[in-house]
């Protein structure tokens, strides 16, 4: 049984005015795989305590557990992480979960394919396939409602290579400025991008319920085999 570990805060990144990513320092960590979750517990003098789980977004090769916090202000959790500062604690409990895990043997083509914060636990995998130097191409295609909320920008520019790419598309940007993609990931989009669709590949979709729903069906009337479609999925009060 896992047991509940004191983590310490080394860095705090403000991601987006409400999302920050916490670097944590877990003296013992035993590792995880890239795709998985951890549960946090936040106990208050009283005795009270709360829980919810959040993705780690770091590469298991990172120095460190990385998670990335999105403040929702009814929230009784976020509020209090994305206000912590280097040297708080609070407790982890992990890592967790074994189906929606990219393993550094996968030799198939992979397709990410998040909604808002749900594209914390594909960056993880994202950077694991960086920091293997992996030759199987991987591509990410990230939804967010606007370019002021998109999570870790610079470092997807950056991370990309002839063996990895990224595709954005915006559902609510209203700015003139943005010159990419706007719209929902959705068949239309989807055949443009990955037609025709590799027999083998294989794709990660994490994101609101709606939006996984309608991505998986989206890759399965395109012809990606439903095995080869696995799905993360979080209701609107994750991370609260």
């Amino acid at each position: 049984m896992l047991r509940w570990l004191v983590s310490s805060v080394t860095k705090t990144i403000a991601e987006t005015p409400d999302a920050v990513s916490l670097w944590l320092d877990v003296p013992e960590w035993p590792g995880h795989k890239a795709g998985q979750h951890v549960d946090v517990r936040l106990t208050a003098e009283d005795g009270y305590s709360a829980e919810r789980s959040y993705s780690i977004a770091s590469s298991p090769r990172s120095d460190g557990v990385e998670l990335s916090i999105v403040r929702l202000d009814d929230g009784e959790v976020s509020p209090y992480l994305t206000g912590l500062a280097v040297g708080d604690q609070f407790e982890i409990r992990g890592p967790i979960g074994g189906y929606f895990v990219w393993e550094k043997t996968e030799t198939r083509p992979v397709l990410l394919l998040g909604g808002g914060s749900g594209v914390v636990p594909l960056m993880s995998i994202f950077r694991y396939h960086a920091d293997l130097n992996a030759v199987t191409h991987m591509r990410l295609i990230y939804s967010a409602r606007t370019e002021q909320d998109l999570l870790y920008r610079e470092e997807q520019t950056m991370l990309q290579s002839d063996h990895r790419d990224v595709n954005i598309t915006l559902t609510r940007e209203t700015s003139s400025s943005w010159s990419g993609r706007r719209g929902r990931i959705d068949h239309n989009l989807l055949s443009e991008l990955t037609s025709p669709a590799p027999e083998d590949l294989l794709c990660f979709v994490c994101g609101p319920t709606p939006f996984v729903e309608s991505v998986a069906n989206a890759l399965v009337a395109l012809g990606v085999a439903p095995r080869n479609v696995k799905t993360e999925r979080f209701g609107p009060t994750n991370g609260g």
